[in-house]
Protein backbone atom coordinates (compact mmCIF):
# COMPACT_ATOMS: atom_id res chain seq x y z
CA UNK A 1 0.00 0.00 0.00
CA UNK A 2 1.07 3.67 -0.83
CA UNK A 3 1.49 5.25 2.52
CA UNK A 4 -0.49 8.98 2.86
CA UNK A 5 0.41 11.78 4.84
CA UNK A 6 -3.28 11.91 6.16
CA UNK A 7 -5.82 9.22 5.87
CA UNK A 8 -8.07 8.74 3.18
CA UNK A 9 -11.60 9.52 3.15
CA UNK A 10 -13.63 8.33 -0.37
CA UNK A 11 -15.61 10.77 -2.08
CA UNK A 12 -19.06 9.70 -3.75
CA UNK A 13 -17.50 8.16 -6.55
CA UNK A 14 -20.74 9.57 -8.62
CA UNK A 15 -19.20 13.12 -8.13
CA UNK A 16 -15.48 11.87 -8.50
CA UNK A 17 -13.25 8.89 -9.53
CA UNK A 18 -9.96 8.41 -8.25
CA UNK A 19 -7.44 7.89 -10.92
CA UNK A 20 -3.66 6.92 -10.60
CA UNK A 21 -1.29 7.95 -13.18
CA UNK A 22 1.71 5.96 -13.69
CA UNK A 23 4.59 7.31 -15.75
CA UNK A 24 8.30 6.77 -15.89
CA UNK A 25 9.20 10.23 -14.31
CA UNK A 26 7.40 13.31 -13.54
CA UNK A 27 8.10 16.87 -12.87
CA UNK A 28 8.54 20.32 -13.97
CA UNK A 29 12.34 19.94 -14.67
CA UNK A 30 11.82 16.62 -17.31
CA UNK A 31 11.65 17.24 -20.56
CA UNK A 32 9.81 15.25 -22.19
CA UNK A 33 7.04 14.94 -24.33
CA UNK A 34 5.06 12.03 -23.10
CA UNK A 35 6.13 13.02 -19.70
CA UNK A 36 4.90 16.69 -20.12
CA UNK A 37 1.70 14.64 -21.21
CA UNK A 38 1.34 12.97 -18.32
CA UNK A 39 1.55 16.21 -15.42
CA UNK A 40 -0.33 18.30 -17.91
CA UNK A 41 -3.12 15.53 -18.03
CA UNK A 42 -2.81 15.03 -14.18
CA UNK A 43 -3.61 18.82 -13.38
CA UNK A 44 -6.19 19.16 -15.75
CA UNK A 45 -7.98 15.79 -14.93
CA UNK A 46 -8.56 17.52 -11.30
CA UNK A 47 -11.79 19.31 -11.87
CA UNK A 48 -13.34 15.99 -12.27
CA UNK A 49 -11.10 13.38 -10.81
CA UNK A 50 -8.87 12.87 -7.64
CA UNK A 51 -5.77 12.41 -9.25
CA UNK A 52 -2.81 10.82 -7.55
CA UNK A 53 0.75 10.11 -9.39
CA UNK A 54 2.95 7.36 -8.93
CA UNK A 55 6.42 7.79 -10.44
CA UNK A 56 10.22 7.24 -9.96
CA UNK A 57 12.54 8.91 -8.51
CA UNK A 58 14.77 9.49 -11.94
CA UNK A 59 15.21 12.51 -13.86
CA UNK A 60 17.67 11.74 -16.70
CA UNK A 61 15.94 9.15 -19.07
CA UNK A 62 19.48 8.10 -20.23
CA UNK A 63 20.56 6.88 -16.64
CA UNK A 64 17.21 6.47 -14.48
CA UNK A 65 19.92 7.83 -12.07
CA UNK A 66 17.78 8.83 -8.63
CA UNK A 67 17.16 12.00 -8.50
CA UNK A 68 14.09 13.23 -6.67
CA UNK A 69 13.60 12.62 -2.53
CA UNK A 70 11.65 9.20 -2.76
CA UNK A 71 8.25 9.66 -0.38
CA UNK A 72 5.11 11.71 -0.84
CA UNK A 73 4.77 15.75 -1.97
CA UNK A 74 2.50 17.67 -4.14
CA UNK A 75 3.04 19.57 -7.48
CA UNK A 76 0.49 22.15 -8.35
CA UNK A 77 -2.07 20.31 -6.91
CA UNK A 78 -1.40 16.83 -7.87
CA UNK A 79 -0.44 14.16 -4.96
CA UNK A 80 2.93 12.26 -6.13
CA UNK A 81 4.11 9.28 -5.30
CA UNK A 82 8.37 8.97 -5.69
CA UNK A 83 10.09 5.46 -5.76
CA UNK A 84 14.06 4.55 -5.90
CA UNK A 85 14.98 2.88 -8.93
CA UNK A 86 16.67 -0.10 -8.44
CA UNK A 87 19.50 0.34 -10.39
CA UNK A 88 20.80 2.70 -12.95
CA UNK A 89 21.10 2.22 -16.42
CA UNK A 90 24.22 1.71 -18.61
CA UNK A 91 23.40 3.59 -21.25
CA UNK A 92 26.35 2.37 -23.78
CA UNK A 93 25.37 -0.68 -22.79
CA UNK A 94 21.67 -0.31 -23.14
CA UNK A 95 22.31 1.20 -26.53
CA UNK A 96 24.33 -1.79 -27.61
CA UNK A 97 21.82 -4.28 -27.10
CA UNK A 98 19.11 -2.13 -28.75
CA UNK A 99 21.16 -2.37 -31.64
CA UNK A 100 21.64 -6.47 -31.34
CA UNK A 101 18.32 -7.14 -30.58
CA UNK A 102 17.12 -4.82 -33.94
CA UNK A 103 19.19 -5.83 -36.27
CA UNK A 104 19.74 -9.81 -35.14
CA UNK A 105 17.70 -12.97 -34.49
CA UNK A 106 16.97 -13.34 -30.93
CA UNK A 107 14.79 -14.99 -28.07
CA UNK A 108 11.87 -13.84 -26.49
CA UNK A 109 13.98 -13.89 -22.85
CA UNK A 110 16.48 -11.77 -25.22
CA UNK A 111 12.87 -9.11 -25.19
CA UNK A 112 12.57 -9.44 -21.74
CA UNK A 113 15.78 -8.43 -20.81
CA UNK A 114 15.92 -5.75 -23.46
CA UNK A 115 13.01 -4.46 -21.83
CA UNK A 116 14.80 -5.02 -17.84
CA UNK A 117 17.73 -2.50 -19.41
CA UNK A 118 15.30 0.06 -21.01
CA UNK A 119 14.07 0.34 -17.67
CA UNK A 120 13.43 2.16 -14.93
CA UNK A 121 12.53 -0.66 -12.58
CA UNK A 122 11.28 0.05 -9.64
CA UNK A 123 10.39 -2.80 -7.49
CA UNK A 124 8.97 -0.59 -5.09
CA UNK A 125 6.51 1.01 -7.46
CA UNK A 126 5.30 -2.15 -8.76
CA UNK A 127 4.86 -3.28 -5.63
CA UNK A 128 2.97 -0.25 -4.83
CA UNK A 129 0.77 -0.35 -7.48
CA UNK A 130 -0.01 -4.12 -7.03
CA UNK A 131 -0.54 -3.10 -3.14
CA UNK A 132 -3.05 0.07 -3.76
CA UNK A 133 -5.04 -1.84 -6.89
CA UNK A 134 -8.58 -1.00 -4.37
CA UNK A 135 -7.78 2.33 -3.87
CA UNK A 136 -8.68 3.79 -7.06
CA UNK A 137 -10.86 3.25 -10.08
CA UNK A 138 -8.30 3.71 -12.45
CA UNK A 139 -4.64 3.40 -13.71
CA UNK A 140 -3.46 5.29 -16.80
CA UNK A 141 -0.07 4.31 -17.79
CA UNK A 142 1.79 6.31 -19.75
CA UNK A 143 4.56 5.10 -22.42
CA UNK A 144 4.33 1.19 -23.86
CA UNK A 145 7.79 0.73 -24.04
CA UNK A 146 9.24 1.48 -20.46
CA UNK A 147 9.72 -1.63 -17.71
CA UNK A 148 7.09 0.88 -15.22
CA UNK A 149 4.32 0.24 -18.18
CA UNK A 150 5.14 -3.29 -19.22
CA UNK A 151 6.00 -4.57 -15.50
CA UNK A 152 3.12 -2.40 -13.77
CA UNK A 153 0.40 -2.54 -15.96
CA UNK A 154 -0.57 -6.65 -16.15
CA UNK A 155 -0.90 -6.19 -12.14
CA UNK A 156 -3.70 -3.74 -12.88
CA UNK A 157 -5.06 -4.70 -16.39
CA UNK A 158 -9.12 -5.07 -15.21
CA UNK A 159 -8.38 -1.06 -13.91
CA UNK A 160 -5.59 -0.26 -16.40
CA UNK A 161 -5.80 2.50 -19.45
CA UNK A 162 -3.06 2.83 -21.45
CA UNK A 163 -1.77 5.78 -23.43
CA UNK A 164 1.00 4.58 -25.17
CA UNK A 165 2.49 7.50 -27.25
CA UNK A 166 3.85 5.12 -29.63
CA UNK A 167 5.75 5.35 -33.09
CA UNK A 168 6.80 4.17 -35.84
CA UNK A 169 9.69 2.10 -34.73
CA UNK A 170 11.55 -0.78 -34.43
CA UNK A 171 10.75 -1.66 -30.62
CA UNK A 172 6.73 -1.53 -31.24
CA UNK A 173 7.46 -4.57 -33.30
CA UNK A 174 9.07 -6.39 -31.06
CA UNK A 175 6.97 -9.40 -30.15
CA UNK A 176 6.87 -8.87 -26.44
CA UNK A 177 4.61 -6.16 -26.90
CA UNK A 178 1.86 -7.57 -28.32
CA UNK A 179 0.12 -9.11 -25.56
CA UNK A 180 0.71 -5.64 -23.57
CA UNK A 181 -1.68 -4.00 -26.14
CA UNK A 182 -4.49 -6.64 -25.39
CA UNK A 183 -4.50 -5.97 -21.65
CA UNK A 184 -5.88 -2.19 -20.71
CA UNK A 185 -9.53 -1.46 -20.63
CA UNK A 186 -8.92 1.21 -22.68
CA UNK A 187 -6.32 2.55 -25.08
CA UNK A 188 -6.10 6.64 -25.30
CA UNK A 189 -4.19 7.78 -29.05
CA UNK A 190 -3.06 11.01 -29.73
CA UNK A 191 -3.90 10.83 -33.43
CA UNK A 192 -5.63 8.87 -35.71
CA UNK A 193 -1.79 7.79 -37.30
CA UNK A 194 -1.22 6.10 -33.96
CA UNK A 195 -4.25 4.25 -33.43
CA UNK A 196 -3.71 2.72 -36.98
CA UNK A 197 0.38 2.12 -36.56
CA UNK A 198 -0.35 0.37 -33.12
CA UNK A 199 -3.29 -1.83 -34.36
CA UNK A 200 -1.22 -2.54 -37.74
CA UNK A 201 1.54 -3.84 -35.99
CA UNK A 202 0.37 -5.45 -33.11
CA UNK A 203 -2.67 -7.04 -34.72
CA UNK A 204 -4.66 -5.42 -31.77
CA UNK A 205 -7.96 -4.27 -32.82
CA UNK A 206 -9.95 -4.13 -29.32
CA UNK A 207 -12.91 -1.88 -29.47
CA UNK A 208 -11.91 0.12 -26.79
CA UNK A 209 -9.89 2.57 -28.20
CA UNK A 210 -9.79 6.44 -28.37
CA UNK A 211 -8.13 9.17 -29.99
CA UNK A 212 -7.93 11.89 -27.07
CA UNK A 213 -5.01 13.72 -27.59
CA UNK A 214 -3.87 16.54 -24.96
CA UNK A 215 -4.17 20.15 -24.51
CA UNK A 216 -2.18 22.62 -24.60
CA UNK A 217 -0.97 25.30 -21.74
CA UNK A 218 -0.14 28.80 -23.32
CA UNK A 219 0.42 31.66 -20.85
CA UNK A 220 -1.38 34.62 -21.61
CA UNK A 221 1.52 37.09 -21.54
CA UNK A 222 4.51 36.51 -23.48
CA UNK A 223 7.14 38.92 -25.04
CA UNK A 224 9.51 38.76 -28.08
CA UNK A 225 11.26 41.85 -27.04
CA UNK A 226 12.10 40.20 -23.50
CA UNK A 227 13.85 37.37 -25.17
CA UNK A 228 15.46 38.51 -27.74
CA UNK A 229 17.00 41.48 -25.28
CA UNK A 230 17.61 38.48 -22.62
CA UNK A 231 19.39 36.35 -24.67
CA UNK A 232 21.10 39.32 -27.17
CA UNK A 233 19.07 37.43 -30.65
CA UNK A 234 18.44 40.11 -32.84
CA UNK A 235 18.46 38.43 -36.35
CA UNK A 236 15.58 36.08 -37.67
CA UNK A 237 15.54 32.75 -36.16
CA UNK A 238 13.68 29.09 -36.40
CA UNK A 239 13.46 27.46 -33.08
CA UNK A 240 14.02 23.94 -32.28
CA UNK A 241 12.63 22.56 -28.87
CA UNK A 242 13.20 19.29 -27.53
CA UNK A 243 15.78 16.90 -26.22
CA UNK A 244 19.05 17.88 -28.26
CA UNK A 245 20.00 14.25 -28.90
CA UNK A 246 20.51 11.89 -31.81
CA UNK A 247 16.60 10.01 -30.81
CA UNK A 248 15.15 13.55 -31.83
CA UNK A 249 17.15 13.64 -35.19
CA UNK A 250 18.77 16.53 -34.73
CA UNK A 251 22.44 16.19 -35.34
CA UNK A 252 20.66 15.82 -38.94
CA UNK A 253 19.09 19.42 -38.67
CA UNK A 254 22.11 21.00 -37.29
CA UNK A 255 23.80 19.46 -40.99
CA UNK A 256 21.15 20.69 -42.75
CA UNK A 257 20.92 24.37 -41.48
CA UNK A 258 24.33 24.72 -41.95
CA UNK A 259 24.44 23.22 -44.82
CA UNK A 260 21.59 26.07 -45.67
CA UNK A 261 23.29 28.78 -44.15
CA UNK A 262 25.96 28.88 -47.02
CA UNK A 263 23.50 29.03 -49.84
CA UNK A 264 21.17 31.52 -47.64
CA UNK A 265 22.86 35.14 -47.77
CA UNK A 266 20.59 36.99 -45.49
CA UNK A 267 20.92 36.74 -41.10
CA UNK A 268 19.35 33.70 -39.46
CA UNK A 269 20.32 31.94 -36.69
CA UNK A 270 18.80 28.44 -35.56
CA UNK A 271 18.11 28.87 -31.72
CA UNK A 272 17.58 25.20 -30.13
CA UNK A 273 16.49 24.71 -26.44
CA UNK A 274 16.64 21.07 -24.30
CA UNK A 275 19.40 19.58 -22.42
CA UNK A 276 22.14 18.41 -25.10
CA UNK A 277 23.32 15.00 -25.09
CA UNK A 278 25.42 15.94 -28.02
CA UNK A 279 28.59 17.70 -29.09
CA UNK A 280 27.32 20.74 -30.53
CA UNK A 281 28.85 22.92 -33.27
CA UNK A 282 31.00 25.93 -33.11
CA UNK A 283 28.82 27.79 -35.59
CA UNK A 284 28.04 31.49 -35.39
CA UNK A 285 24.60 31.19 -36.50
CA UNK A 286 23.43 27.98 -33.62
CA UNK A 287 22.58 28.75 -30.37
CA UNK A 288 21.84 26.42 -27.33
CA UNK A 289 20.35 27.69 -24.67
CA UNK A 290 20.18 24.58 -22.64
CA UNK A 291 16.46 23.60 -21.15
CA UNK A 292 14.51 27.16 -19.96
CA UNK A 293 11.03 27.47 -18.16
CA UNK A 294 8.32 27.49 -19.63
CA UNK A 295 7.74 31.11 -19.51
CA UNK A 296 11.31 31.46 -21.80
CA UNK A 297 9.88 28.70 -24.15
CA UNK A 298 6.70 30.81 -25.21
CA UNK A 299 8.94 33.92 -25.25
CA UNK A 300 10.88 32.02 -28.09
CA UNK A 301 7.80 30.99 -29.99
CA UNK A 302 6.71 34.79 -30.20
CA UNK A 303 9.96 35.24 -31.40
CA UNK A 304 10.71 32.88 -33.93
CA UNK A 305 10.07 33.05 -37.59
CA UNK A 306 9.59 29.27 -38.03
CA UNK A 307 9.69 26.22 -35.40
CA UNK A 308 11.17 23.26 -36.75
CA UNK A 309 10.61 19.67 -35.75
CA UNK A 310 13.08 16.80 -37.55
CA UNK A 311 12.24 13.91 -35.21
CA UNK A 312 11.47 10.71 -37.33
CA UNK A 313 9.33 9.69 -34.38
CA UNK A 314 6.17 10.93 -32.62
CA UNK A 315 3.49 10.22 -31.49
CA UNK A 316 2.59 13.87 -31.20
CA UNK A 317 4.16 17.27 -31.08
CA UNK A 318 3.40 19.11 -28.34
CA UNK A 319 5.57 21.91 -29.71
CA UNK A 320 3.77 21.70 -32.80
CA UNK A 321 0.88 22.52 -31.15
CA UNK A 322 1.90 25.28 -29.21
CA UNK A 323 3.35 26.93 -32.23
CA UNK A 324 -0.27 26.90 -34.12
CA UNK A 325 -1.76 27.82 -31.04
CA UNK A 326 0.12 31.07 -31.15
CA UNK A 327 -0.27 30.66 -34.91
CA UNK A 328 3.10 29.95 -35.84
CA UNK A 329 4.05 27.89 -38.76
CA UNK A 330 5.98 25.01 -38.30
CA UNK A 331 7.75 22.73 -40.34
CA UNK A 332 8.70 19.43 -40.10
CA UNK A 333 10.23 15.74 -41.14
CA UNK A 334 7.67 14.43 -43.43
CA UNK A 335 9.18 11.20 -43.14
CA UNK A 336 7.25 10.95 -39.61
CA UNK A 337 3.85 10.01 -40.45
CA UNK A 338 2.42 11.64 -37.37
CA UNK A 339 4.06 14.93 -38.49
CA UNK A 340 3.48 14.77 -41.68
CA UNK A 341 -0.11 14.00 -41.29
CA UNK A 342 -0.73 16.61 -39.30
CA UNK A 343 0.43 18.63 -41.60
CA UNK A 344 -1.83 18.02 -44.30
CA UNK A 345 -4.72 18.06 -41.96
CA UNK A 346 -4.28 21.24 -40.86
CA UNK A 347 -2.74 22.93 -43.45
CA UNK A 348 -1.04 24.79 -40.82
CA UNK A 349 2.80 23.62 -41.55
CA UNK A 350 4.67 22.55 -44.36
CA UNK A 351 7.46 19.15 -44.64
CA UNK A 352 10.51 17.87 -46.11
CA UNK A 353 11.53 14.39 -46.88
CA UNK A 354 15.37 15.50 -48.31
CA UNK A 355 17.81 18.38 -48.28
CA UNK A 356 16.52 19.54 -51.07
CA UNK A 357 12.67 19.90 -49.70
CA UNK A 358 14.25 21.11 -46.11
CA UNK A 359 15.69 24.17 -48.31
CA UNK A 360 12.83 25.02 -50.54
CA UNK A 361 10.46 24.85 -48.09
CA UNK A 362 12.63 27.42 -45.95
CA UNK A 363 13.22 29.44 -48.94
CA UNK A 364 9.15 29.77 -48.86
CA UNK A 365 8.90 30.26 -45.25
CA UNK A 366 11.61 32.95 -44.54
CA UNK A 367 10.59 35.10 -47.98
CA UNK A 368 6.76 35.09 -47.51
CA UNK A 369 5.54 36.23 -44.18
CA UNK A 370 2.26 36.30 -45.52
CA UNK A 371 2.37 32.31 -46.23
CA UNK A 372 3.85 31.77 -42.71
CA UNK A 373 0.96 33.75 -41.48
CA UNK A 374 -2.19 32.27 -43.30
CA UNK A 375 -0.38 28.47 -42.60
CA UNK A 376 -0.34 29.70 -38.62
CA UNK A 377 -3.77 30.61 -38.67
CA UNK A 378 -4.61 27.20 -40.03
CA UNK A 379 -2.64 25.63 -37.49
CA UNK A 380 -4.87 27.94 -34.79
CA UNK A 381 -8.09 26.51 -35.96
CA UNK A 382 -7.03 23.19 -36.06
CA UNK A 383 -5.61 22.96 -32.74
CA UNK A 384 -9.11 24.92 -31.30
CA UNK A 385 -10.95 22.12 -33.40
CA UNK A 386 -8.92 19.14 -31.98
CA UNK A 387 -6.84 19.56 -29.05
CA UNK A 388 -8.68 22.12 -27.28
CA UNK A 389 -8.77 21.22 -23.07
CA UNK A 390 -12.52 20.84 -23.54
CA UNK A 391 -12.47 18.84 -26.32
CA UNK A 392 -9.85 16.34 -24.53
CA UNK A 393 -11.52 16.84 -21.15
CA UNK A 394 -14.81 16.02 -22.64
CA UNK A 395 -13.08 12.85 -23.93
CA UNK A 396 -11.83 11.95 -20.55
CA UNK A 397 -14.64 12.29 -18.62
CA UNK A 398 -16.81 9.96 -21.46
CA UNK A 399 -13.85 6.66 -21.02
CA UNK A 400 -14.61 7.37 -16.68
CA UNK A 401 -18.35 7.31 -17.24
CA UNK A 402 -18.39 4.59 -19.94
CA UNK A 403 -16.20 2.09 -18.38
CA UNK A 404 -17.24 2.91 -14.58
CA UNK A 405 -20.36 2.52 -12.85
CA UNK A 406 -21.74 5.19 -9.94
CA UNK A 407 -19.76 2.61 -7.20
CA UNK A 408 -16.56 2.41 -9.04
CA UNK A 409 -17.30 -1.23 -10.64
CA UNK A 410 -16.21 -2.05 -14.12
CA UNK A 411 -19.30 -2.10 -16.62
CA UNK A 412 -16.80 -4.41 -19.10
CA UNK A 413 -15.86 -1.76 -22.40
CA UNK A 414 -18.01 -0.92 -24.89
CA UNK A 415 -16.94 0.99 -28.09
CA UNK A 416 -15.61 4.41 -27.94
CA UNK A 417 -15.14 5.96 -31.33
Amino acid sequence: MIARQQPHTRVDRRQKWRIAIVVQRYGEEVGGGAELHARWLAERLLSIAEVEVMTTCALDYRTWANHYPAGDSTLNGVKLHRFPVDAPRNWPKAQGMTVRLILHQHSVLDELEWIRQQGPVSTPLLNAIAGSRDDYDAFIFFTYSYATTFFGLPLVADKALLVPTAHDEPYLRLALFRPLFQLPQVIIYNTETEKRLVNQITRNNRPAQIVAGVGINVPTERSEARFRQQFGIQDPFVLYVGRVDEAKNVPELLEQFIRFRQEYADPLKLVLIGRSHIRMPNHPDVIHLDFQPEEVKFDALEAANVIIVPSLYESLSMITLEAWWLQKPVLVNGRCQVLQEQCRRSNGGLYYCSYQEFALTFHKLLASSELGHQLGIQGHRFVARNYHWDVVMAKYRTIFETIFDSQGGSRGVPALA
